[in-house]
């Protein structure tokens, strides 16, 4: 395989490490999120440095008080360096629902190391640098009528309909 077609699968699996993340956090899927880094990983949060297990034992109580959250990842460059790459995805998160706090979106960078061990990309060490803050506060309105609606359970139709795929394959 060309040195050109492998950076492109090696940036195309660090991309979707990132995308997984999001996902993870967003429908309240821990063991993907763990998945998104090595067991060692280290995360620096806004009011969190430490280890992967540290890092879901802090967020996932704060993710379960709110109603939902929405990370929109946009600007993504990943540098390789061989086993190592630095990746930069610029996000914009969405956070609602909190029954003691004004609704808000960030915007963010995620800046993580990834290397790649046994063959798979993870997360070593992620750095979510606070780009910017603001308050949503009585923002939310609702649901201009009848459809489908998110959740952050197996009830979920990303849920339903992978389980409808999974069953033809």
């Amino acid at each position: 395989m060309s040195r050109a077609l492998q950076d492109l699968l090696d940036k195309q699996e660090i991309r979707e490490v990132v995308l997984r993340y999001c996902r993870g956090i967003d429908r309240l899927d821990f063991a993907l999120v763990r998945d998104c880094y090595h067991p060692d990983g280290i995360d620096h949060h806004t009011g969190f440095d430490g280890n992967v297990d540290e890092y879901i034992a802090w967020v996932k109580p704060r993710l379960e008080l709110l109603g939902g959250t929405m990370h929109h990842v946009g600007n993504h460059l990943v540098e390789l360096f061989g086993e190592f790459a630095i990746s930069e995805a610029y996000s914009t998160n969405t956070h609602w629902g909190h029954p003691d706090r004004d609704d808000f979106t960030s915007g963010a960078r995620f800046i993580d190391l990834m290397d790649r061990r046994d063959g798979r990309w993870a997360i070593t060490e992620r750095w979510a640098v606070r780009e910017w803050t603001r308050s949503d506060a009585d923002r939310m309105t609702a649901p201009e009528g009848l459809g489908p609606r998110g959740s952050r359970d197996e009830s979920d139709l990303l849920a339903a309909l992978r389980s409808r795929v999974a069953d033809r394959a």
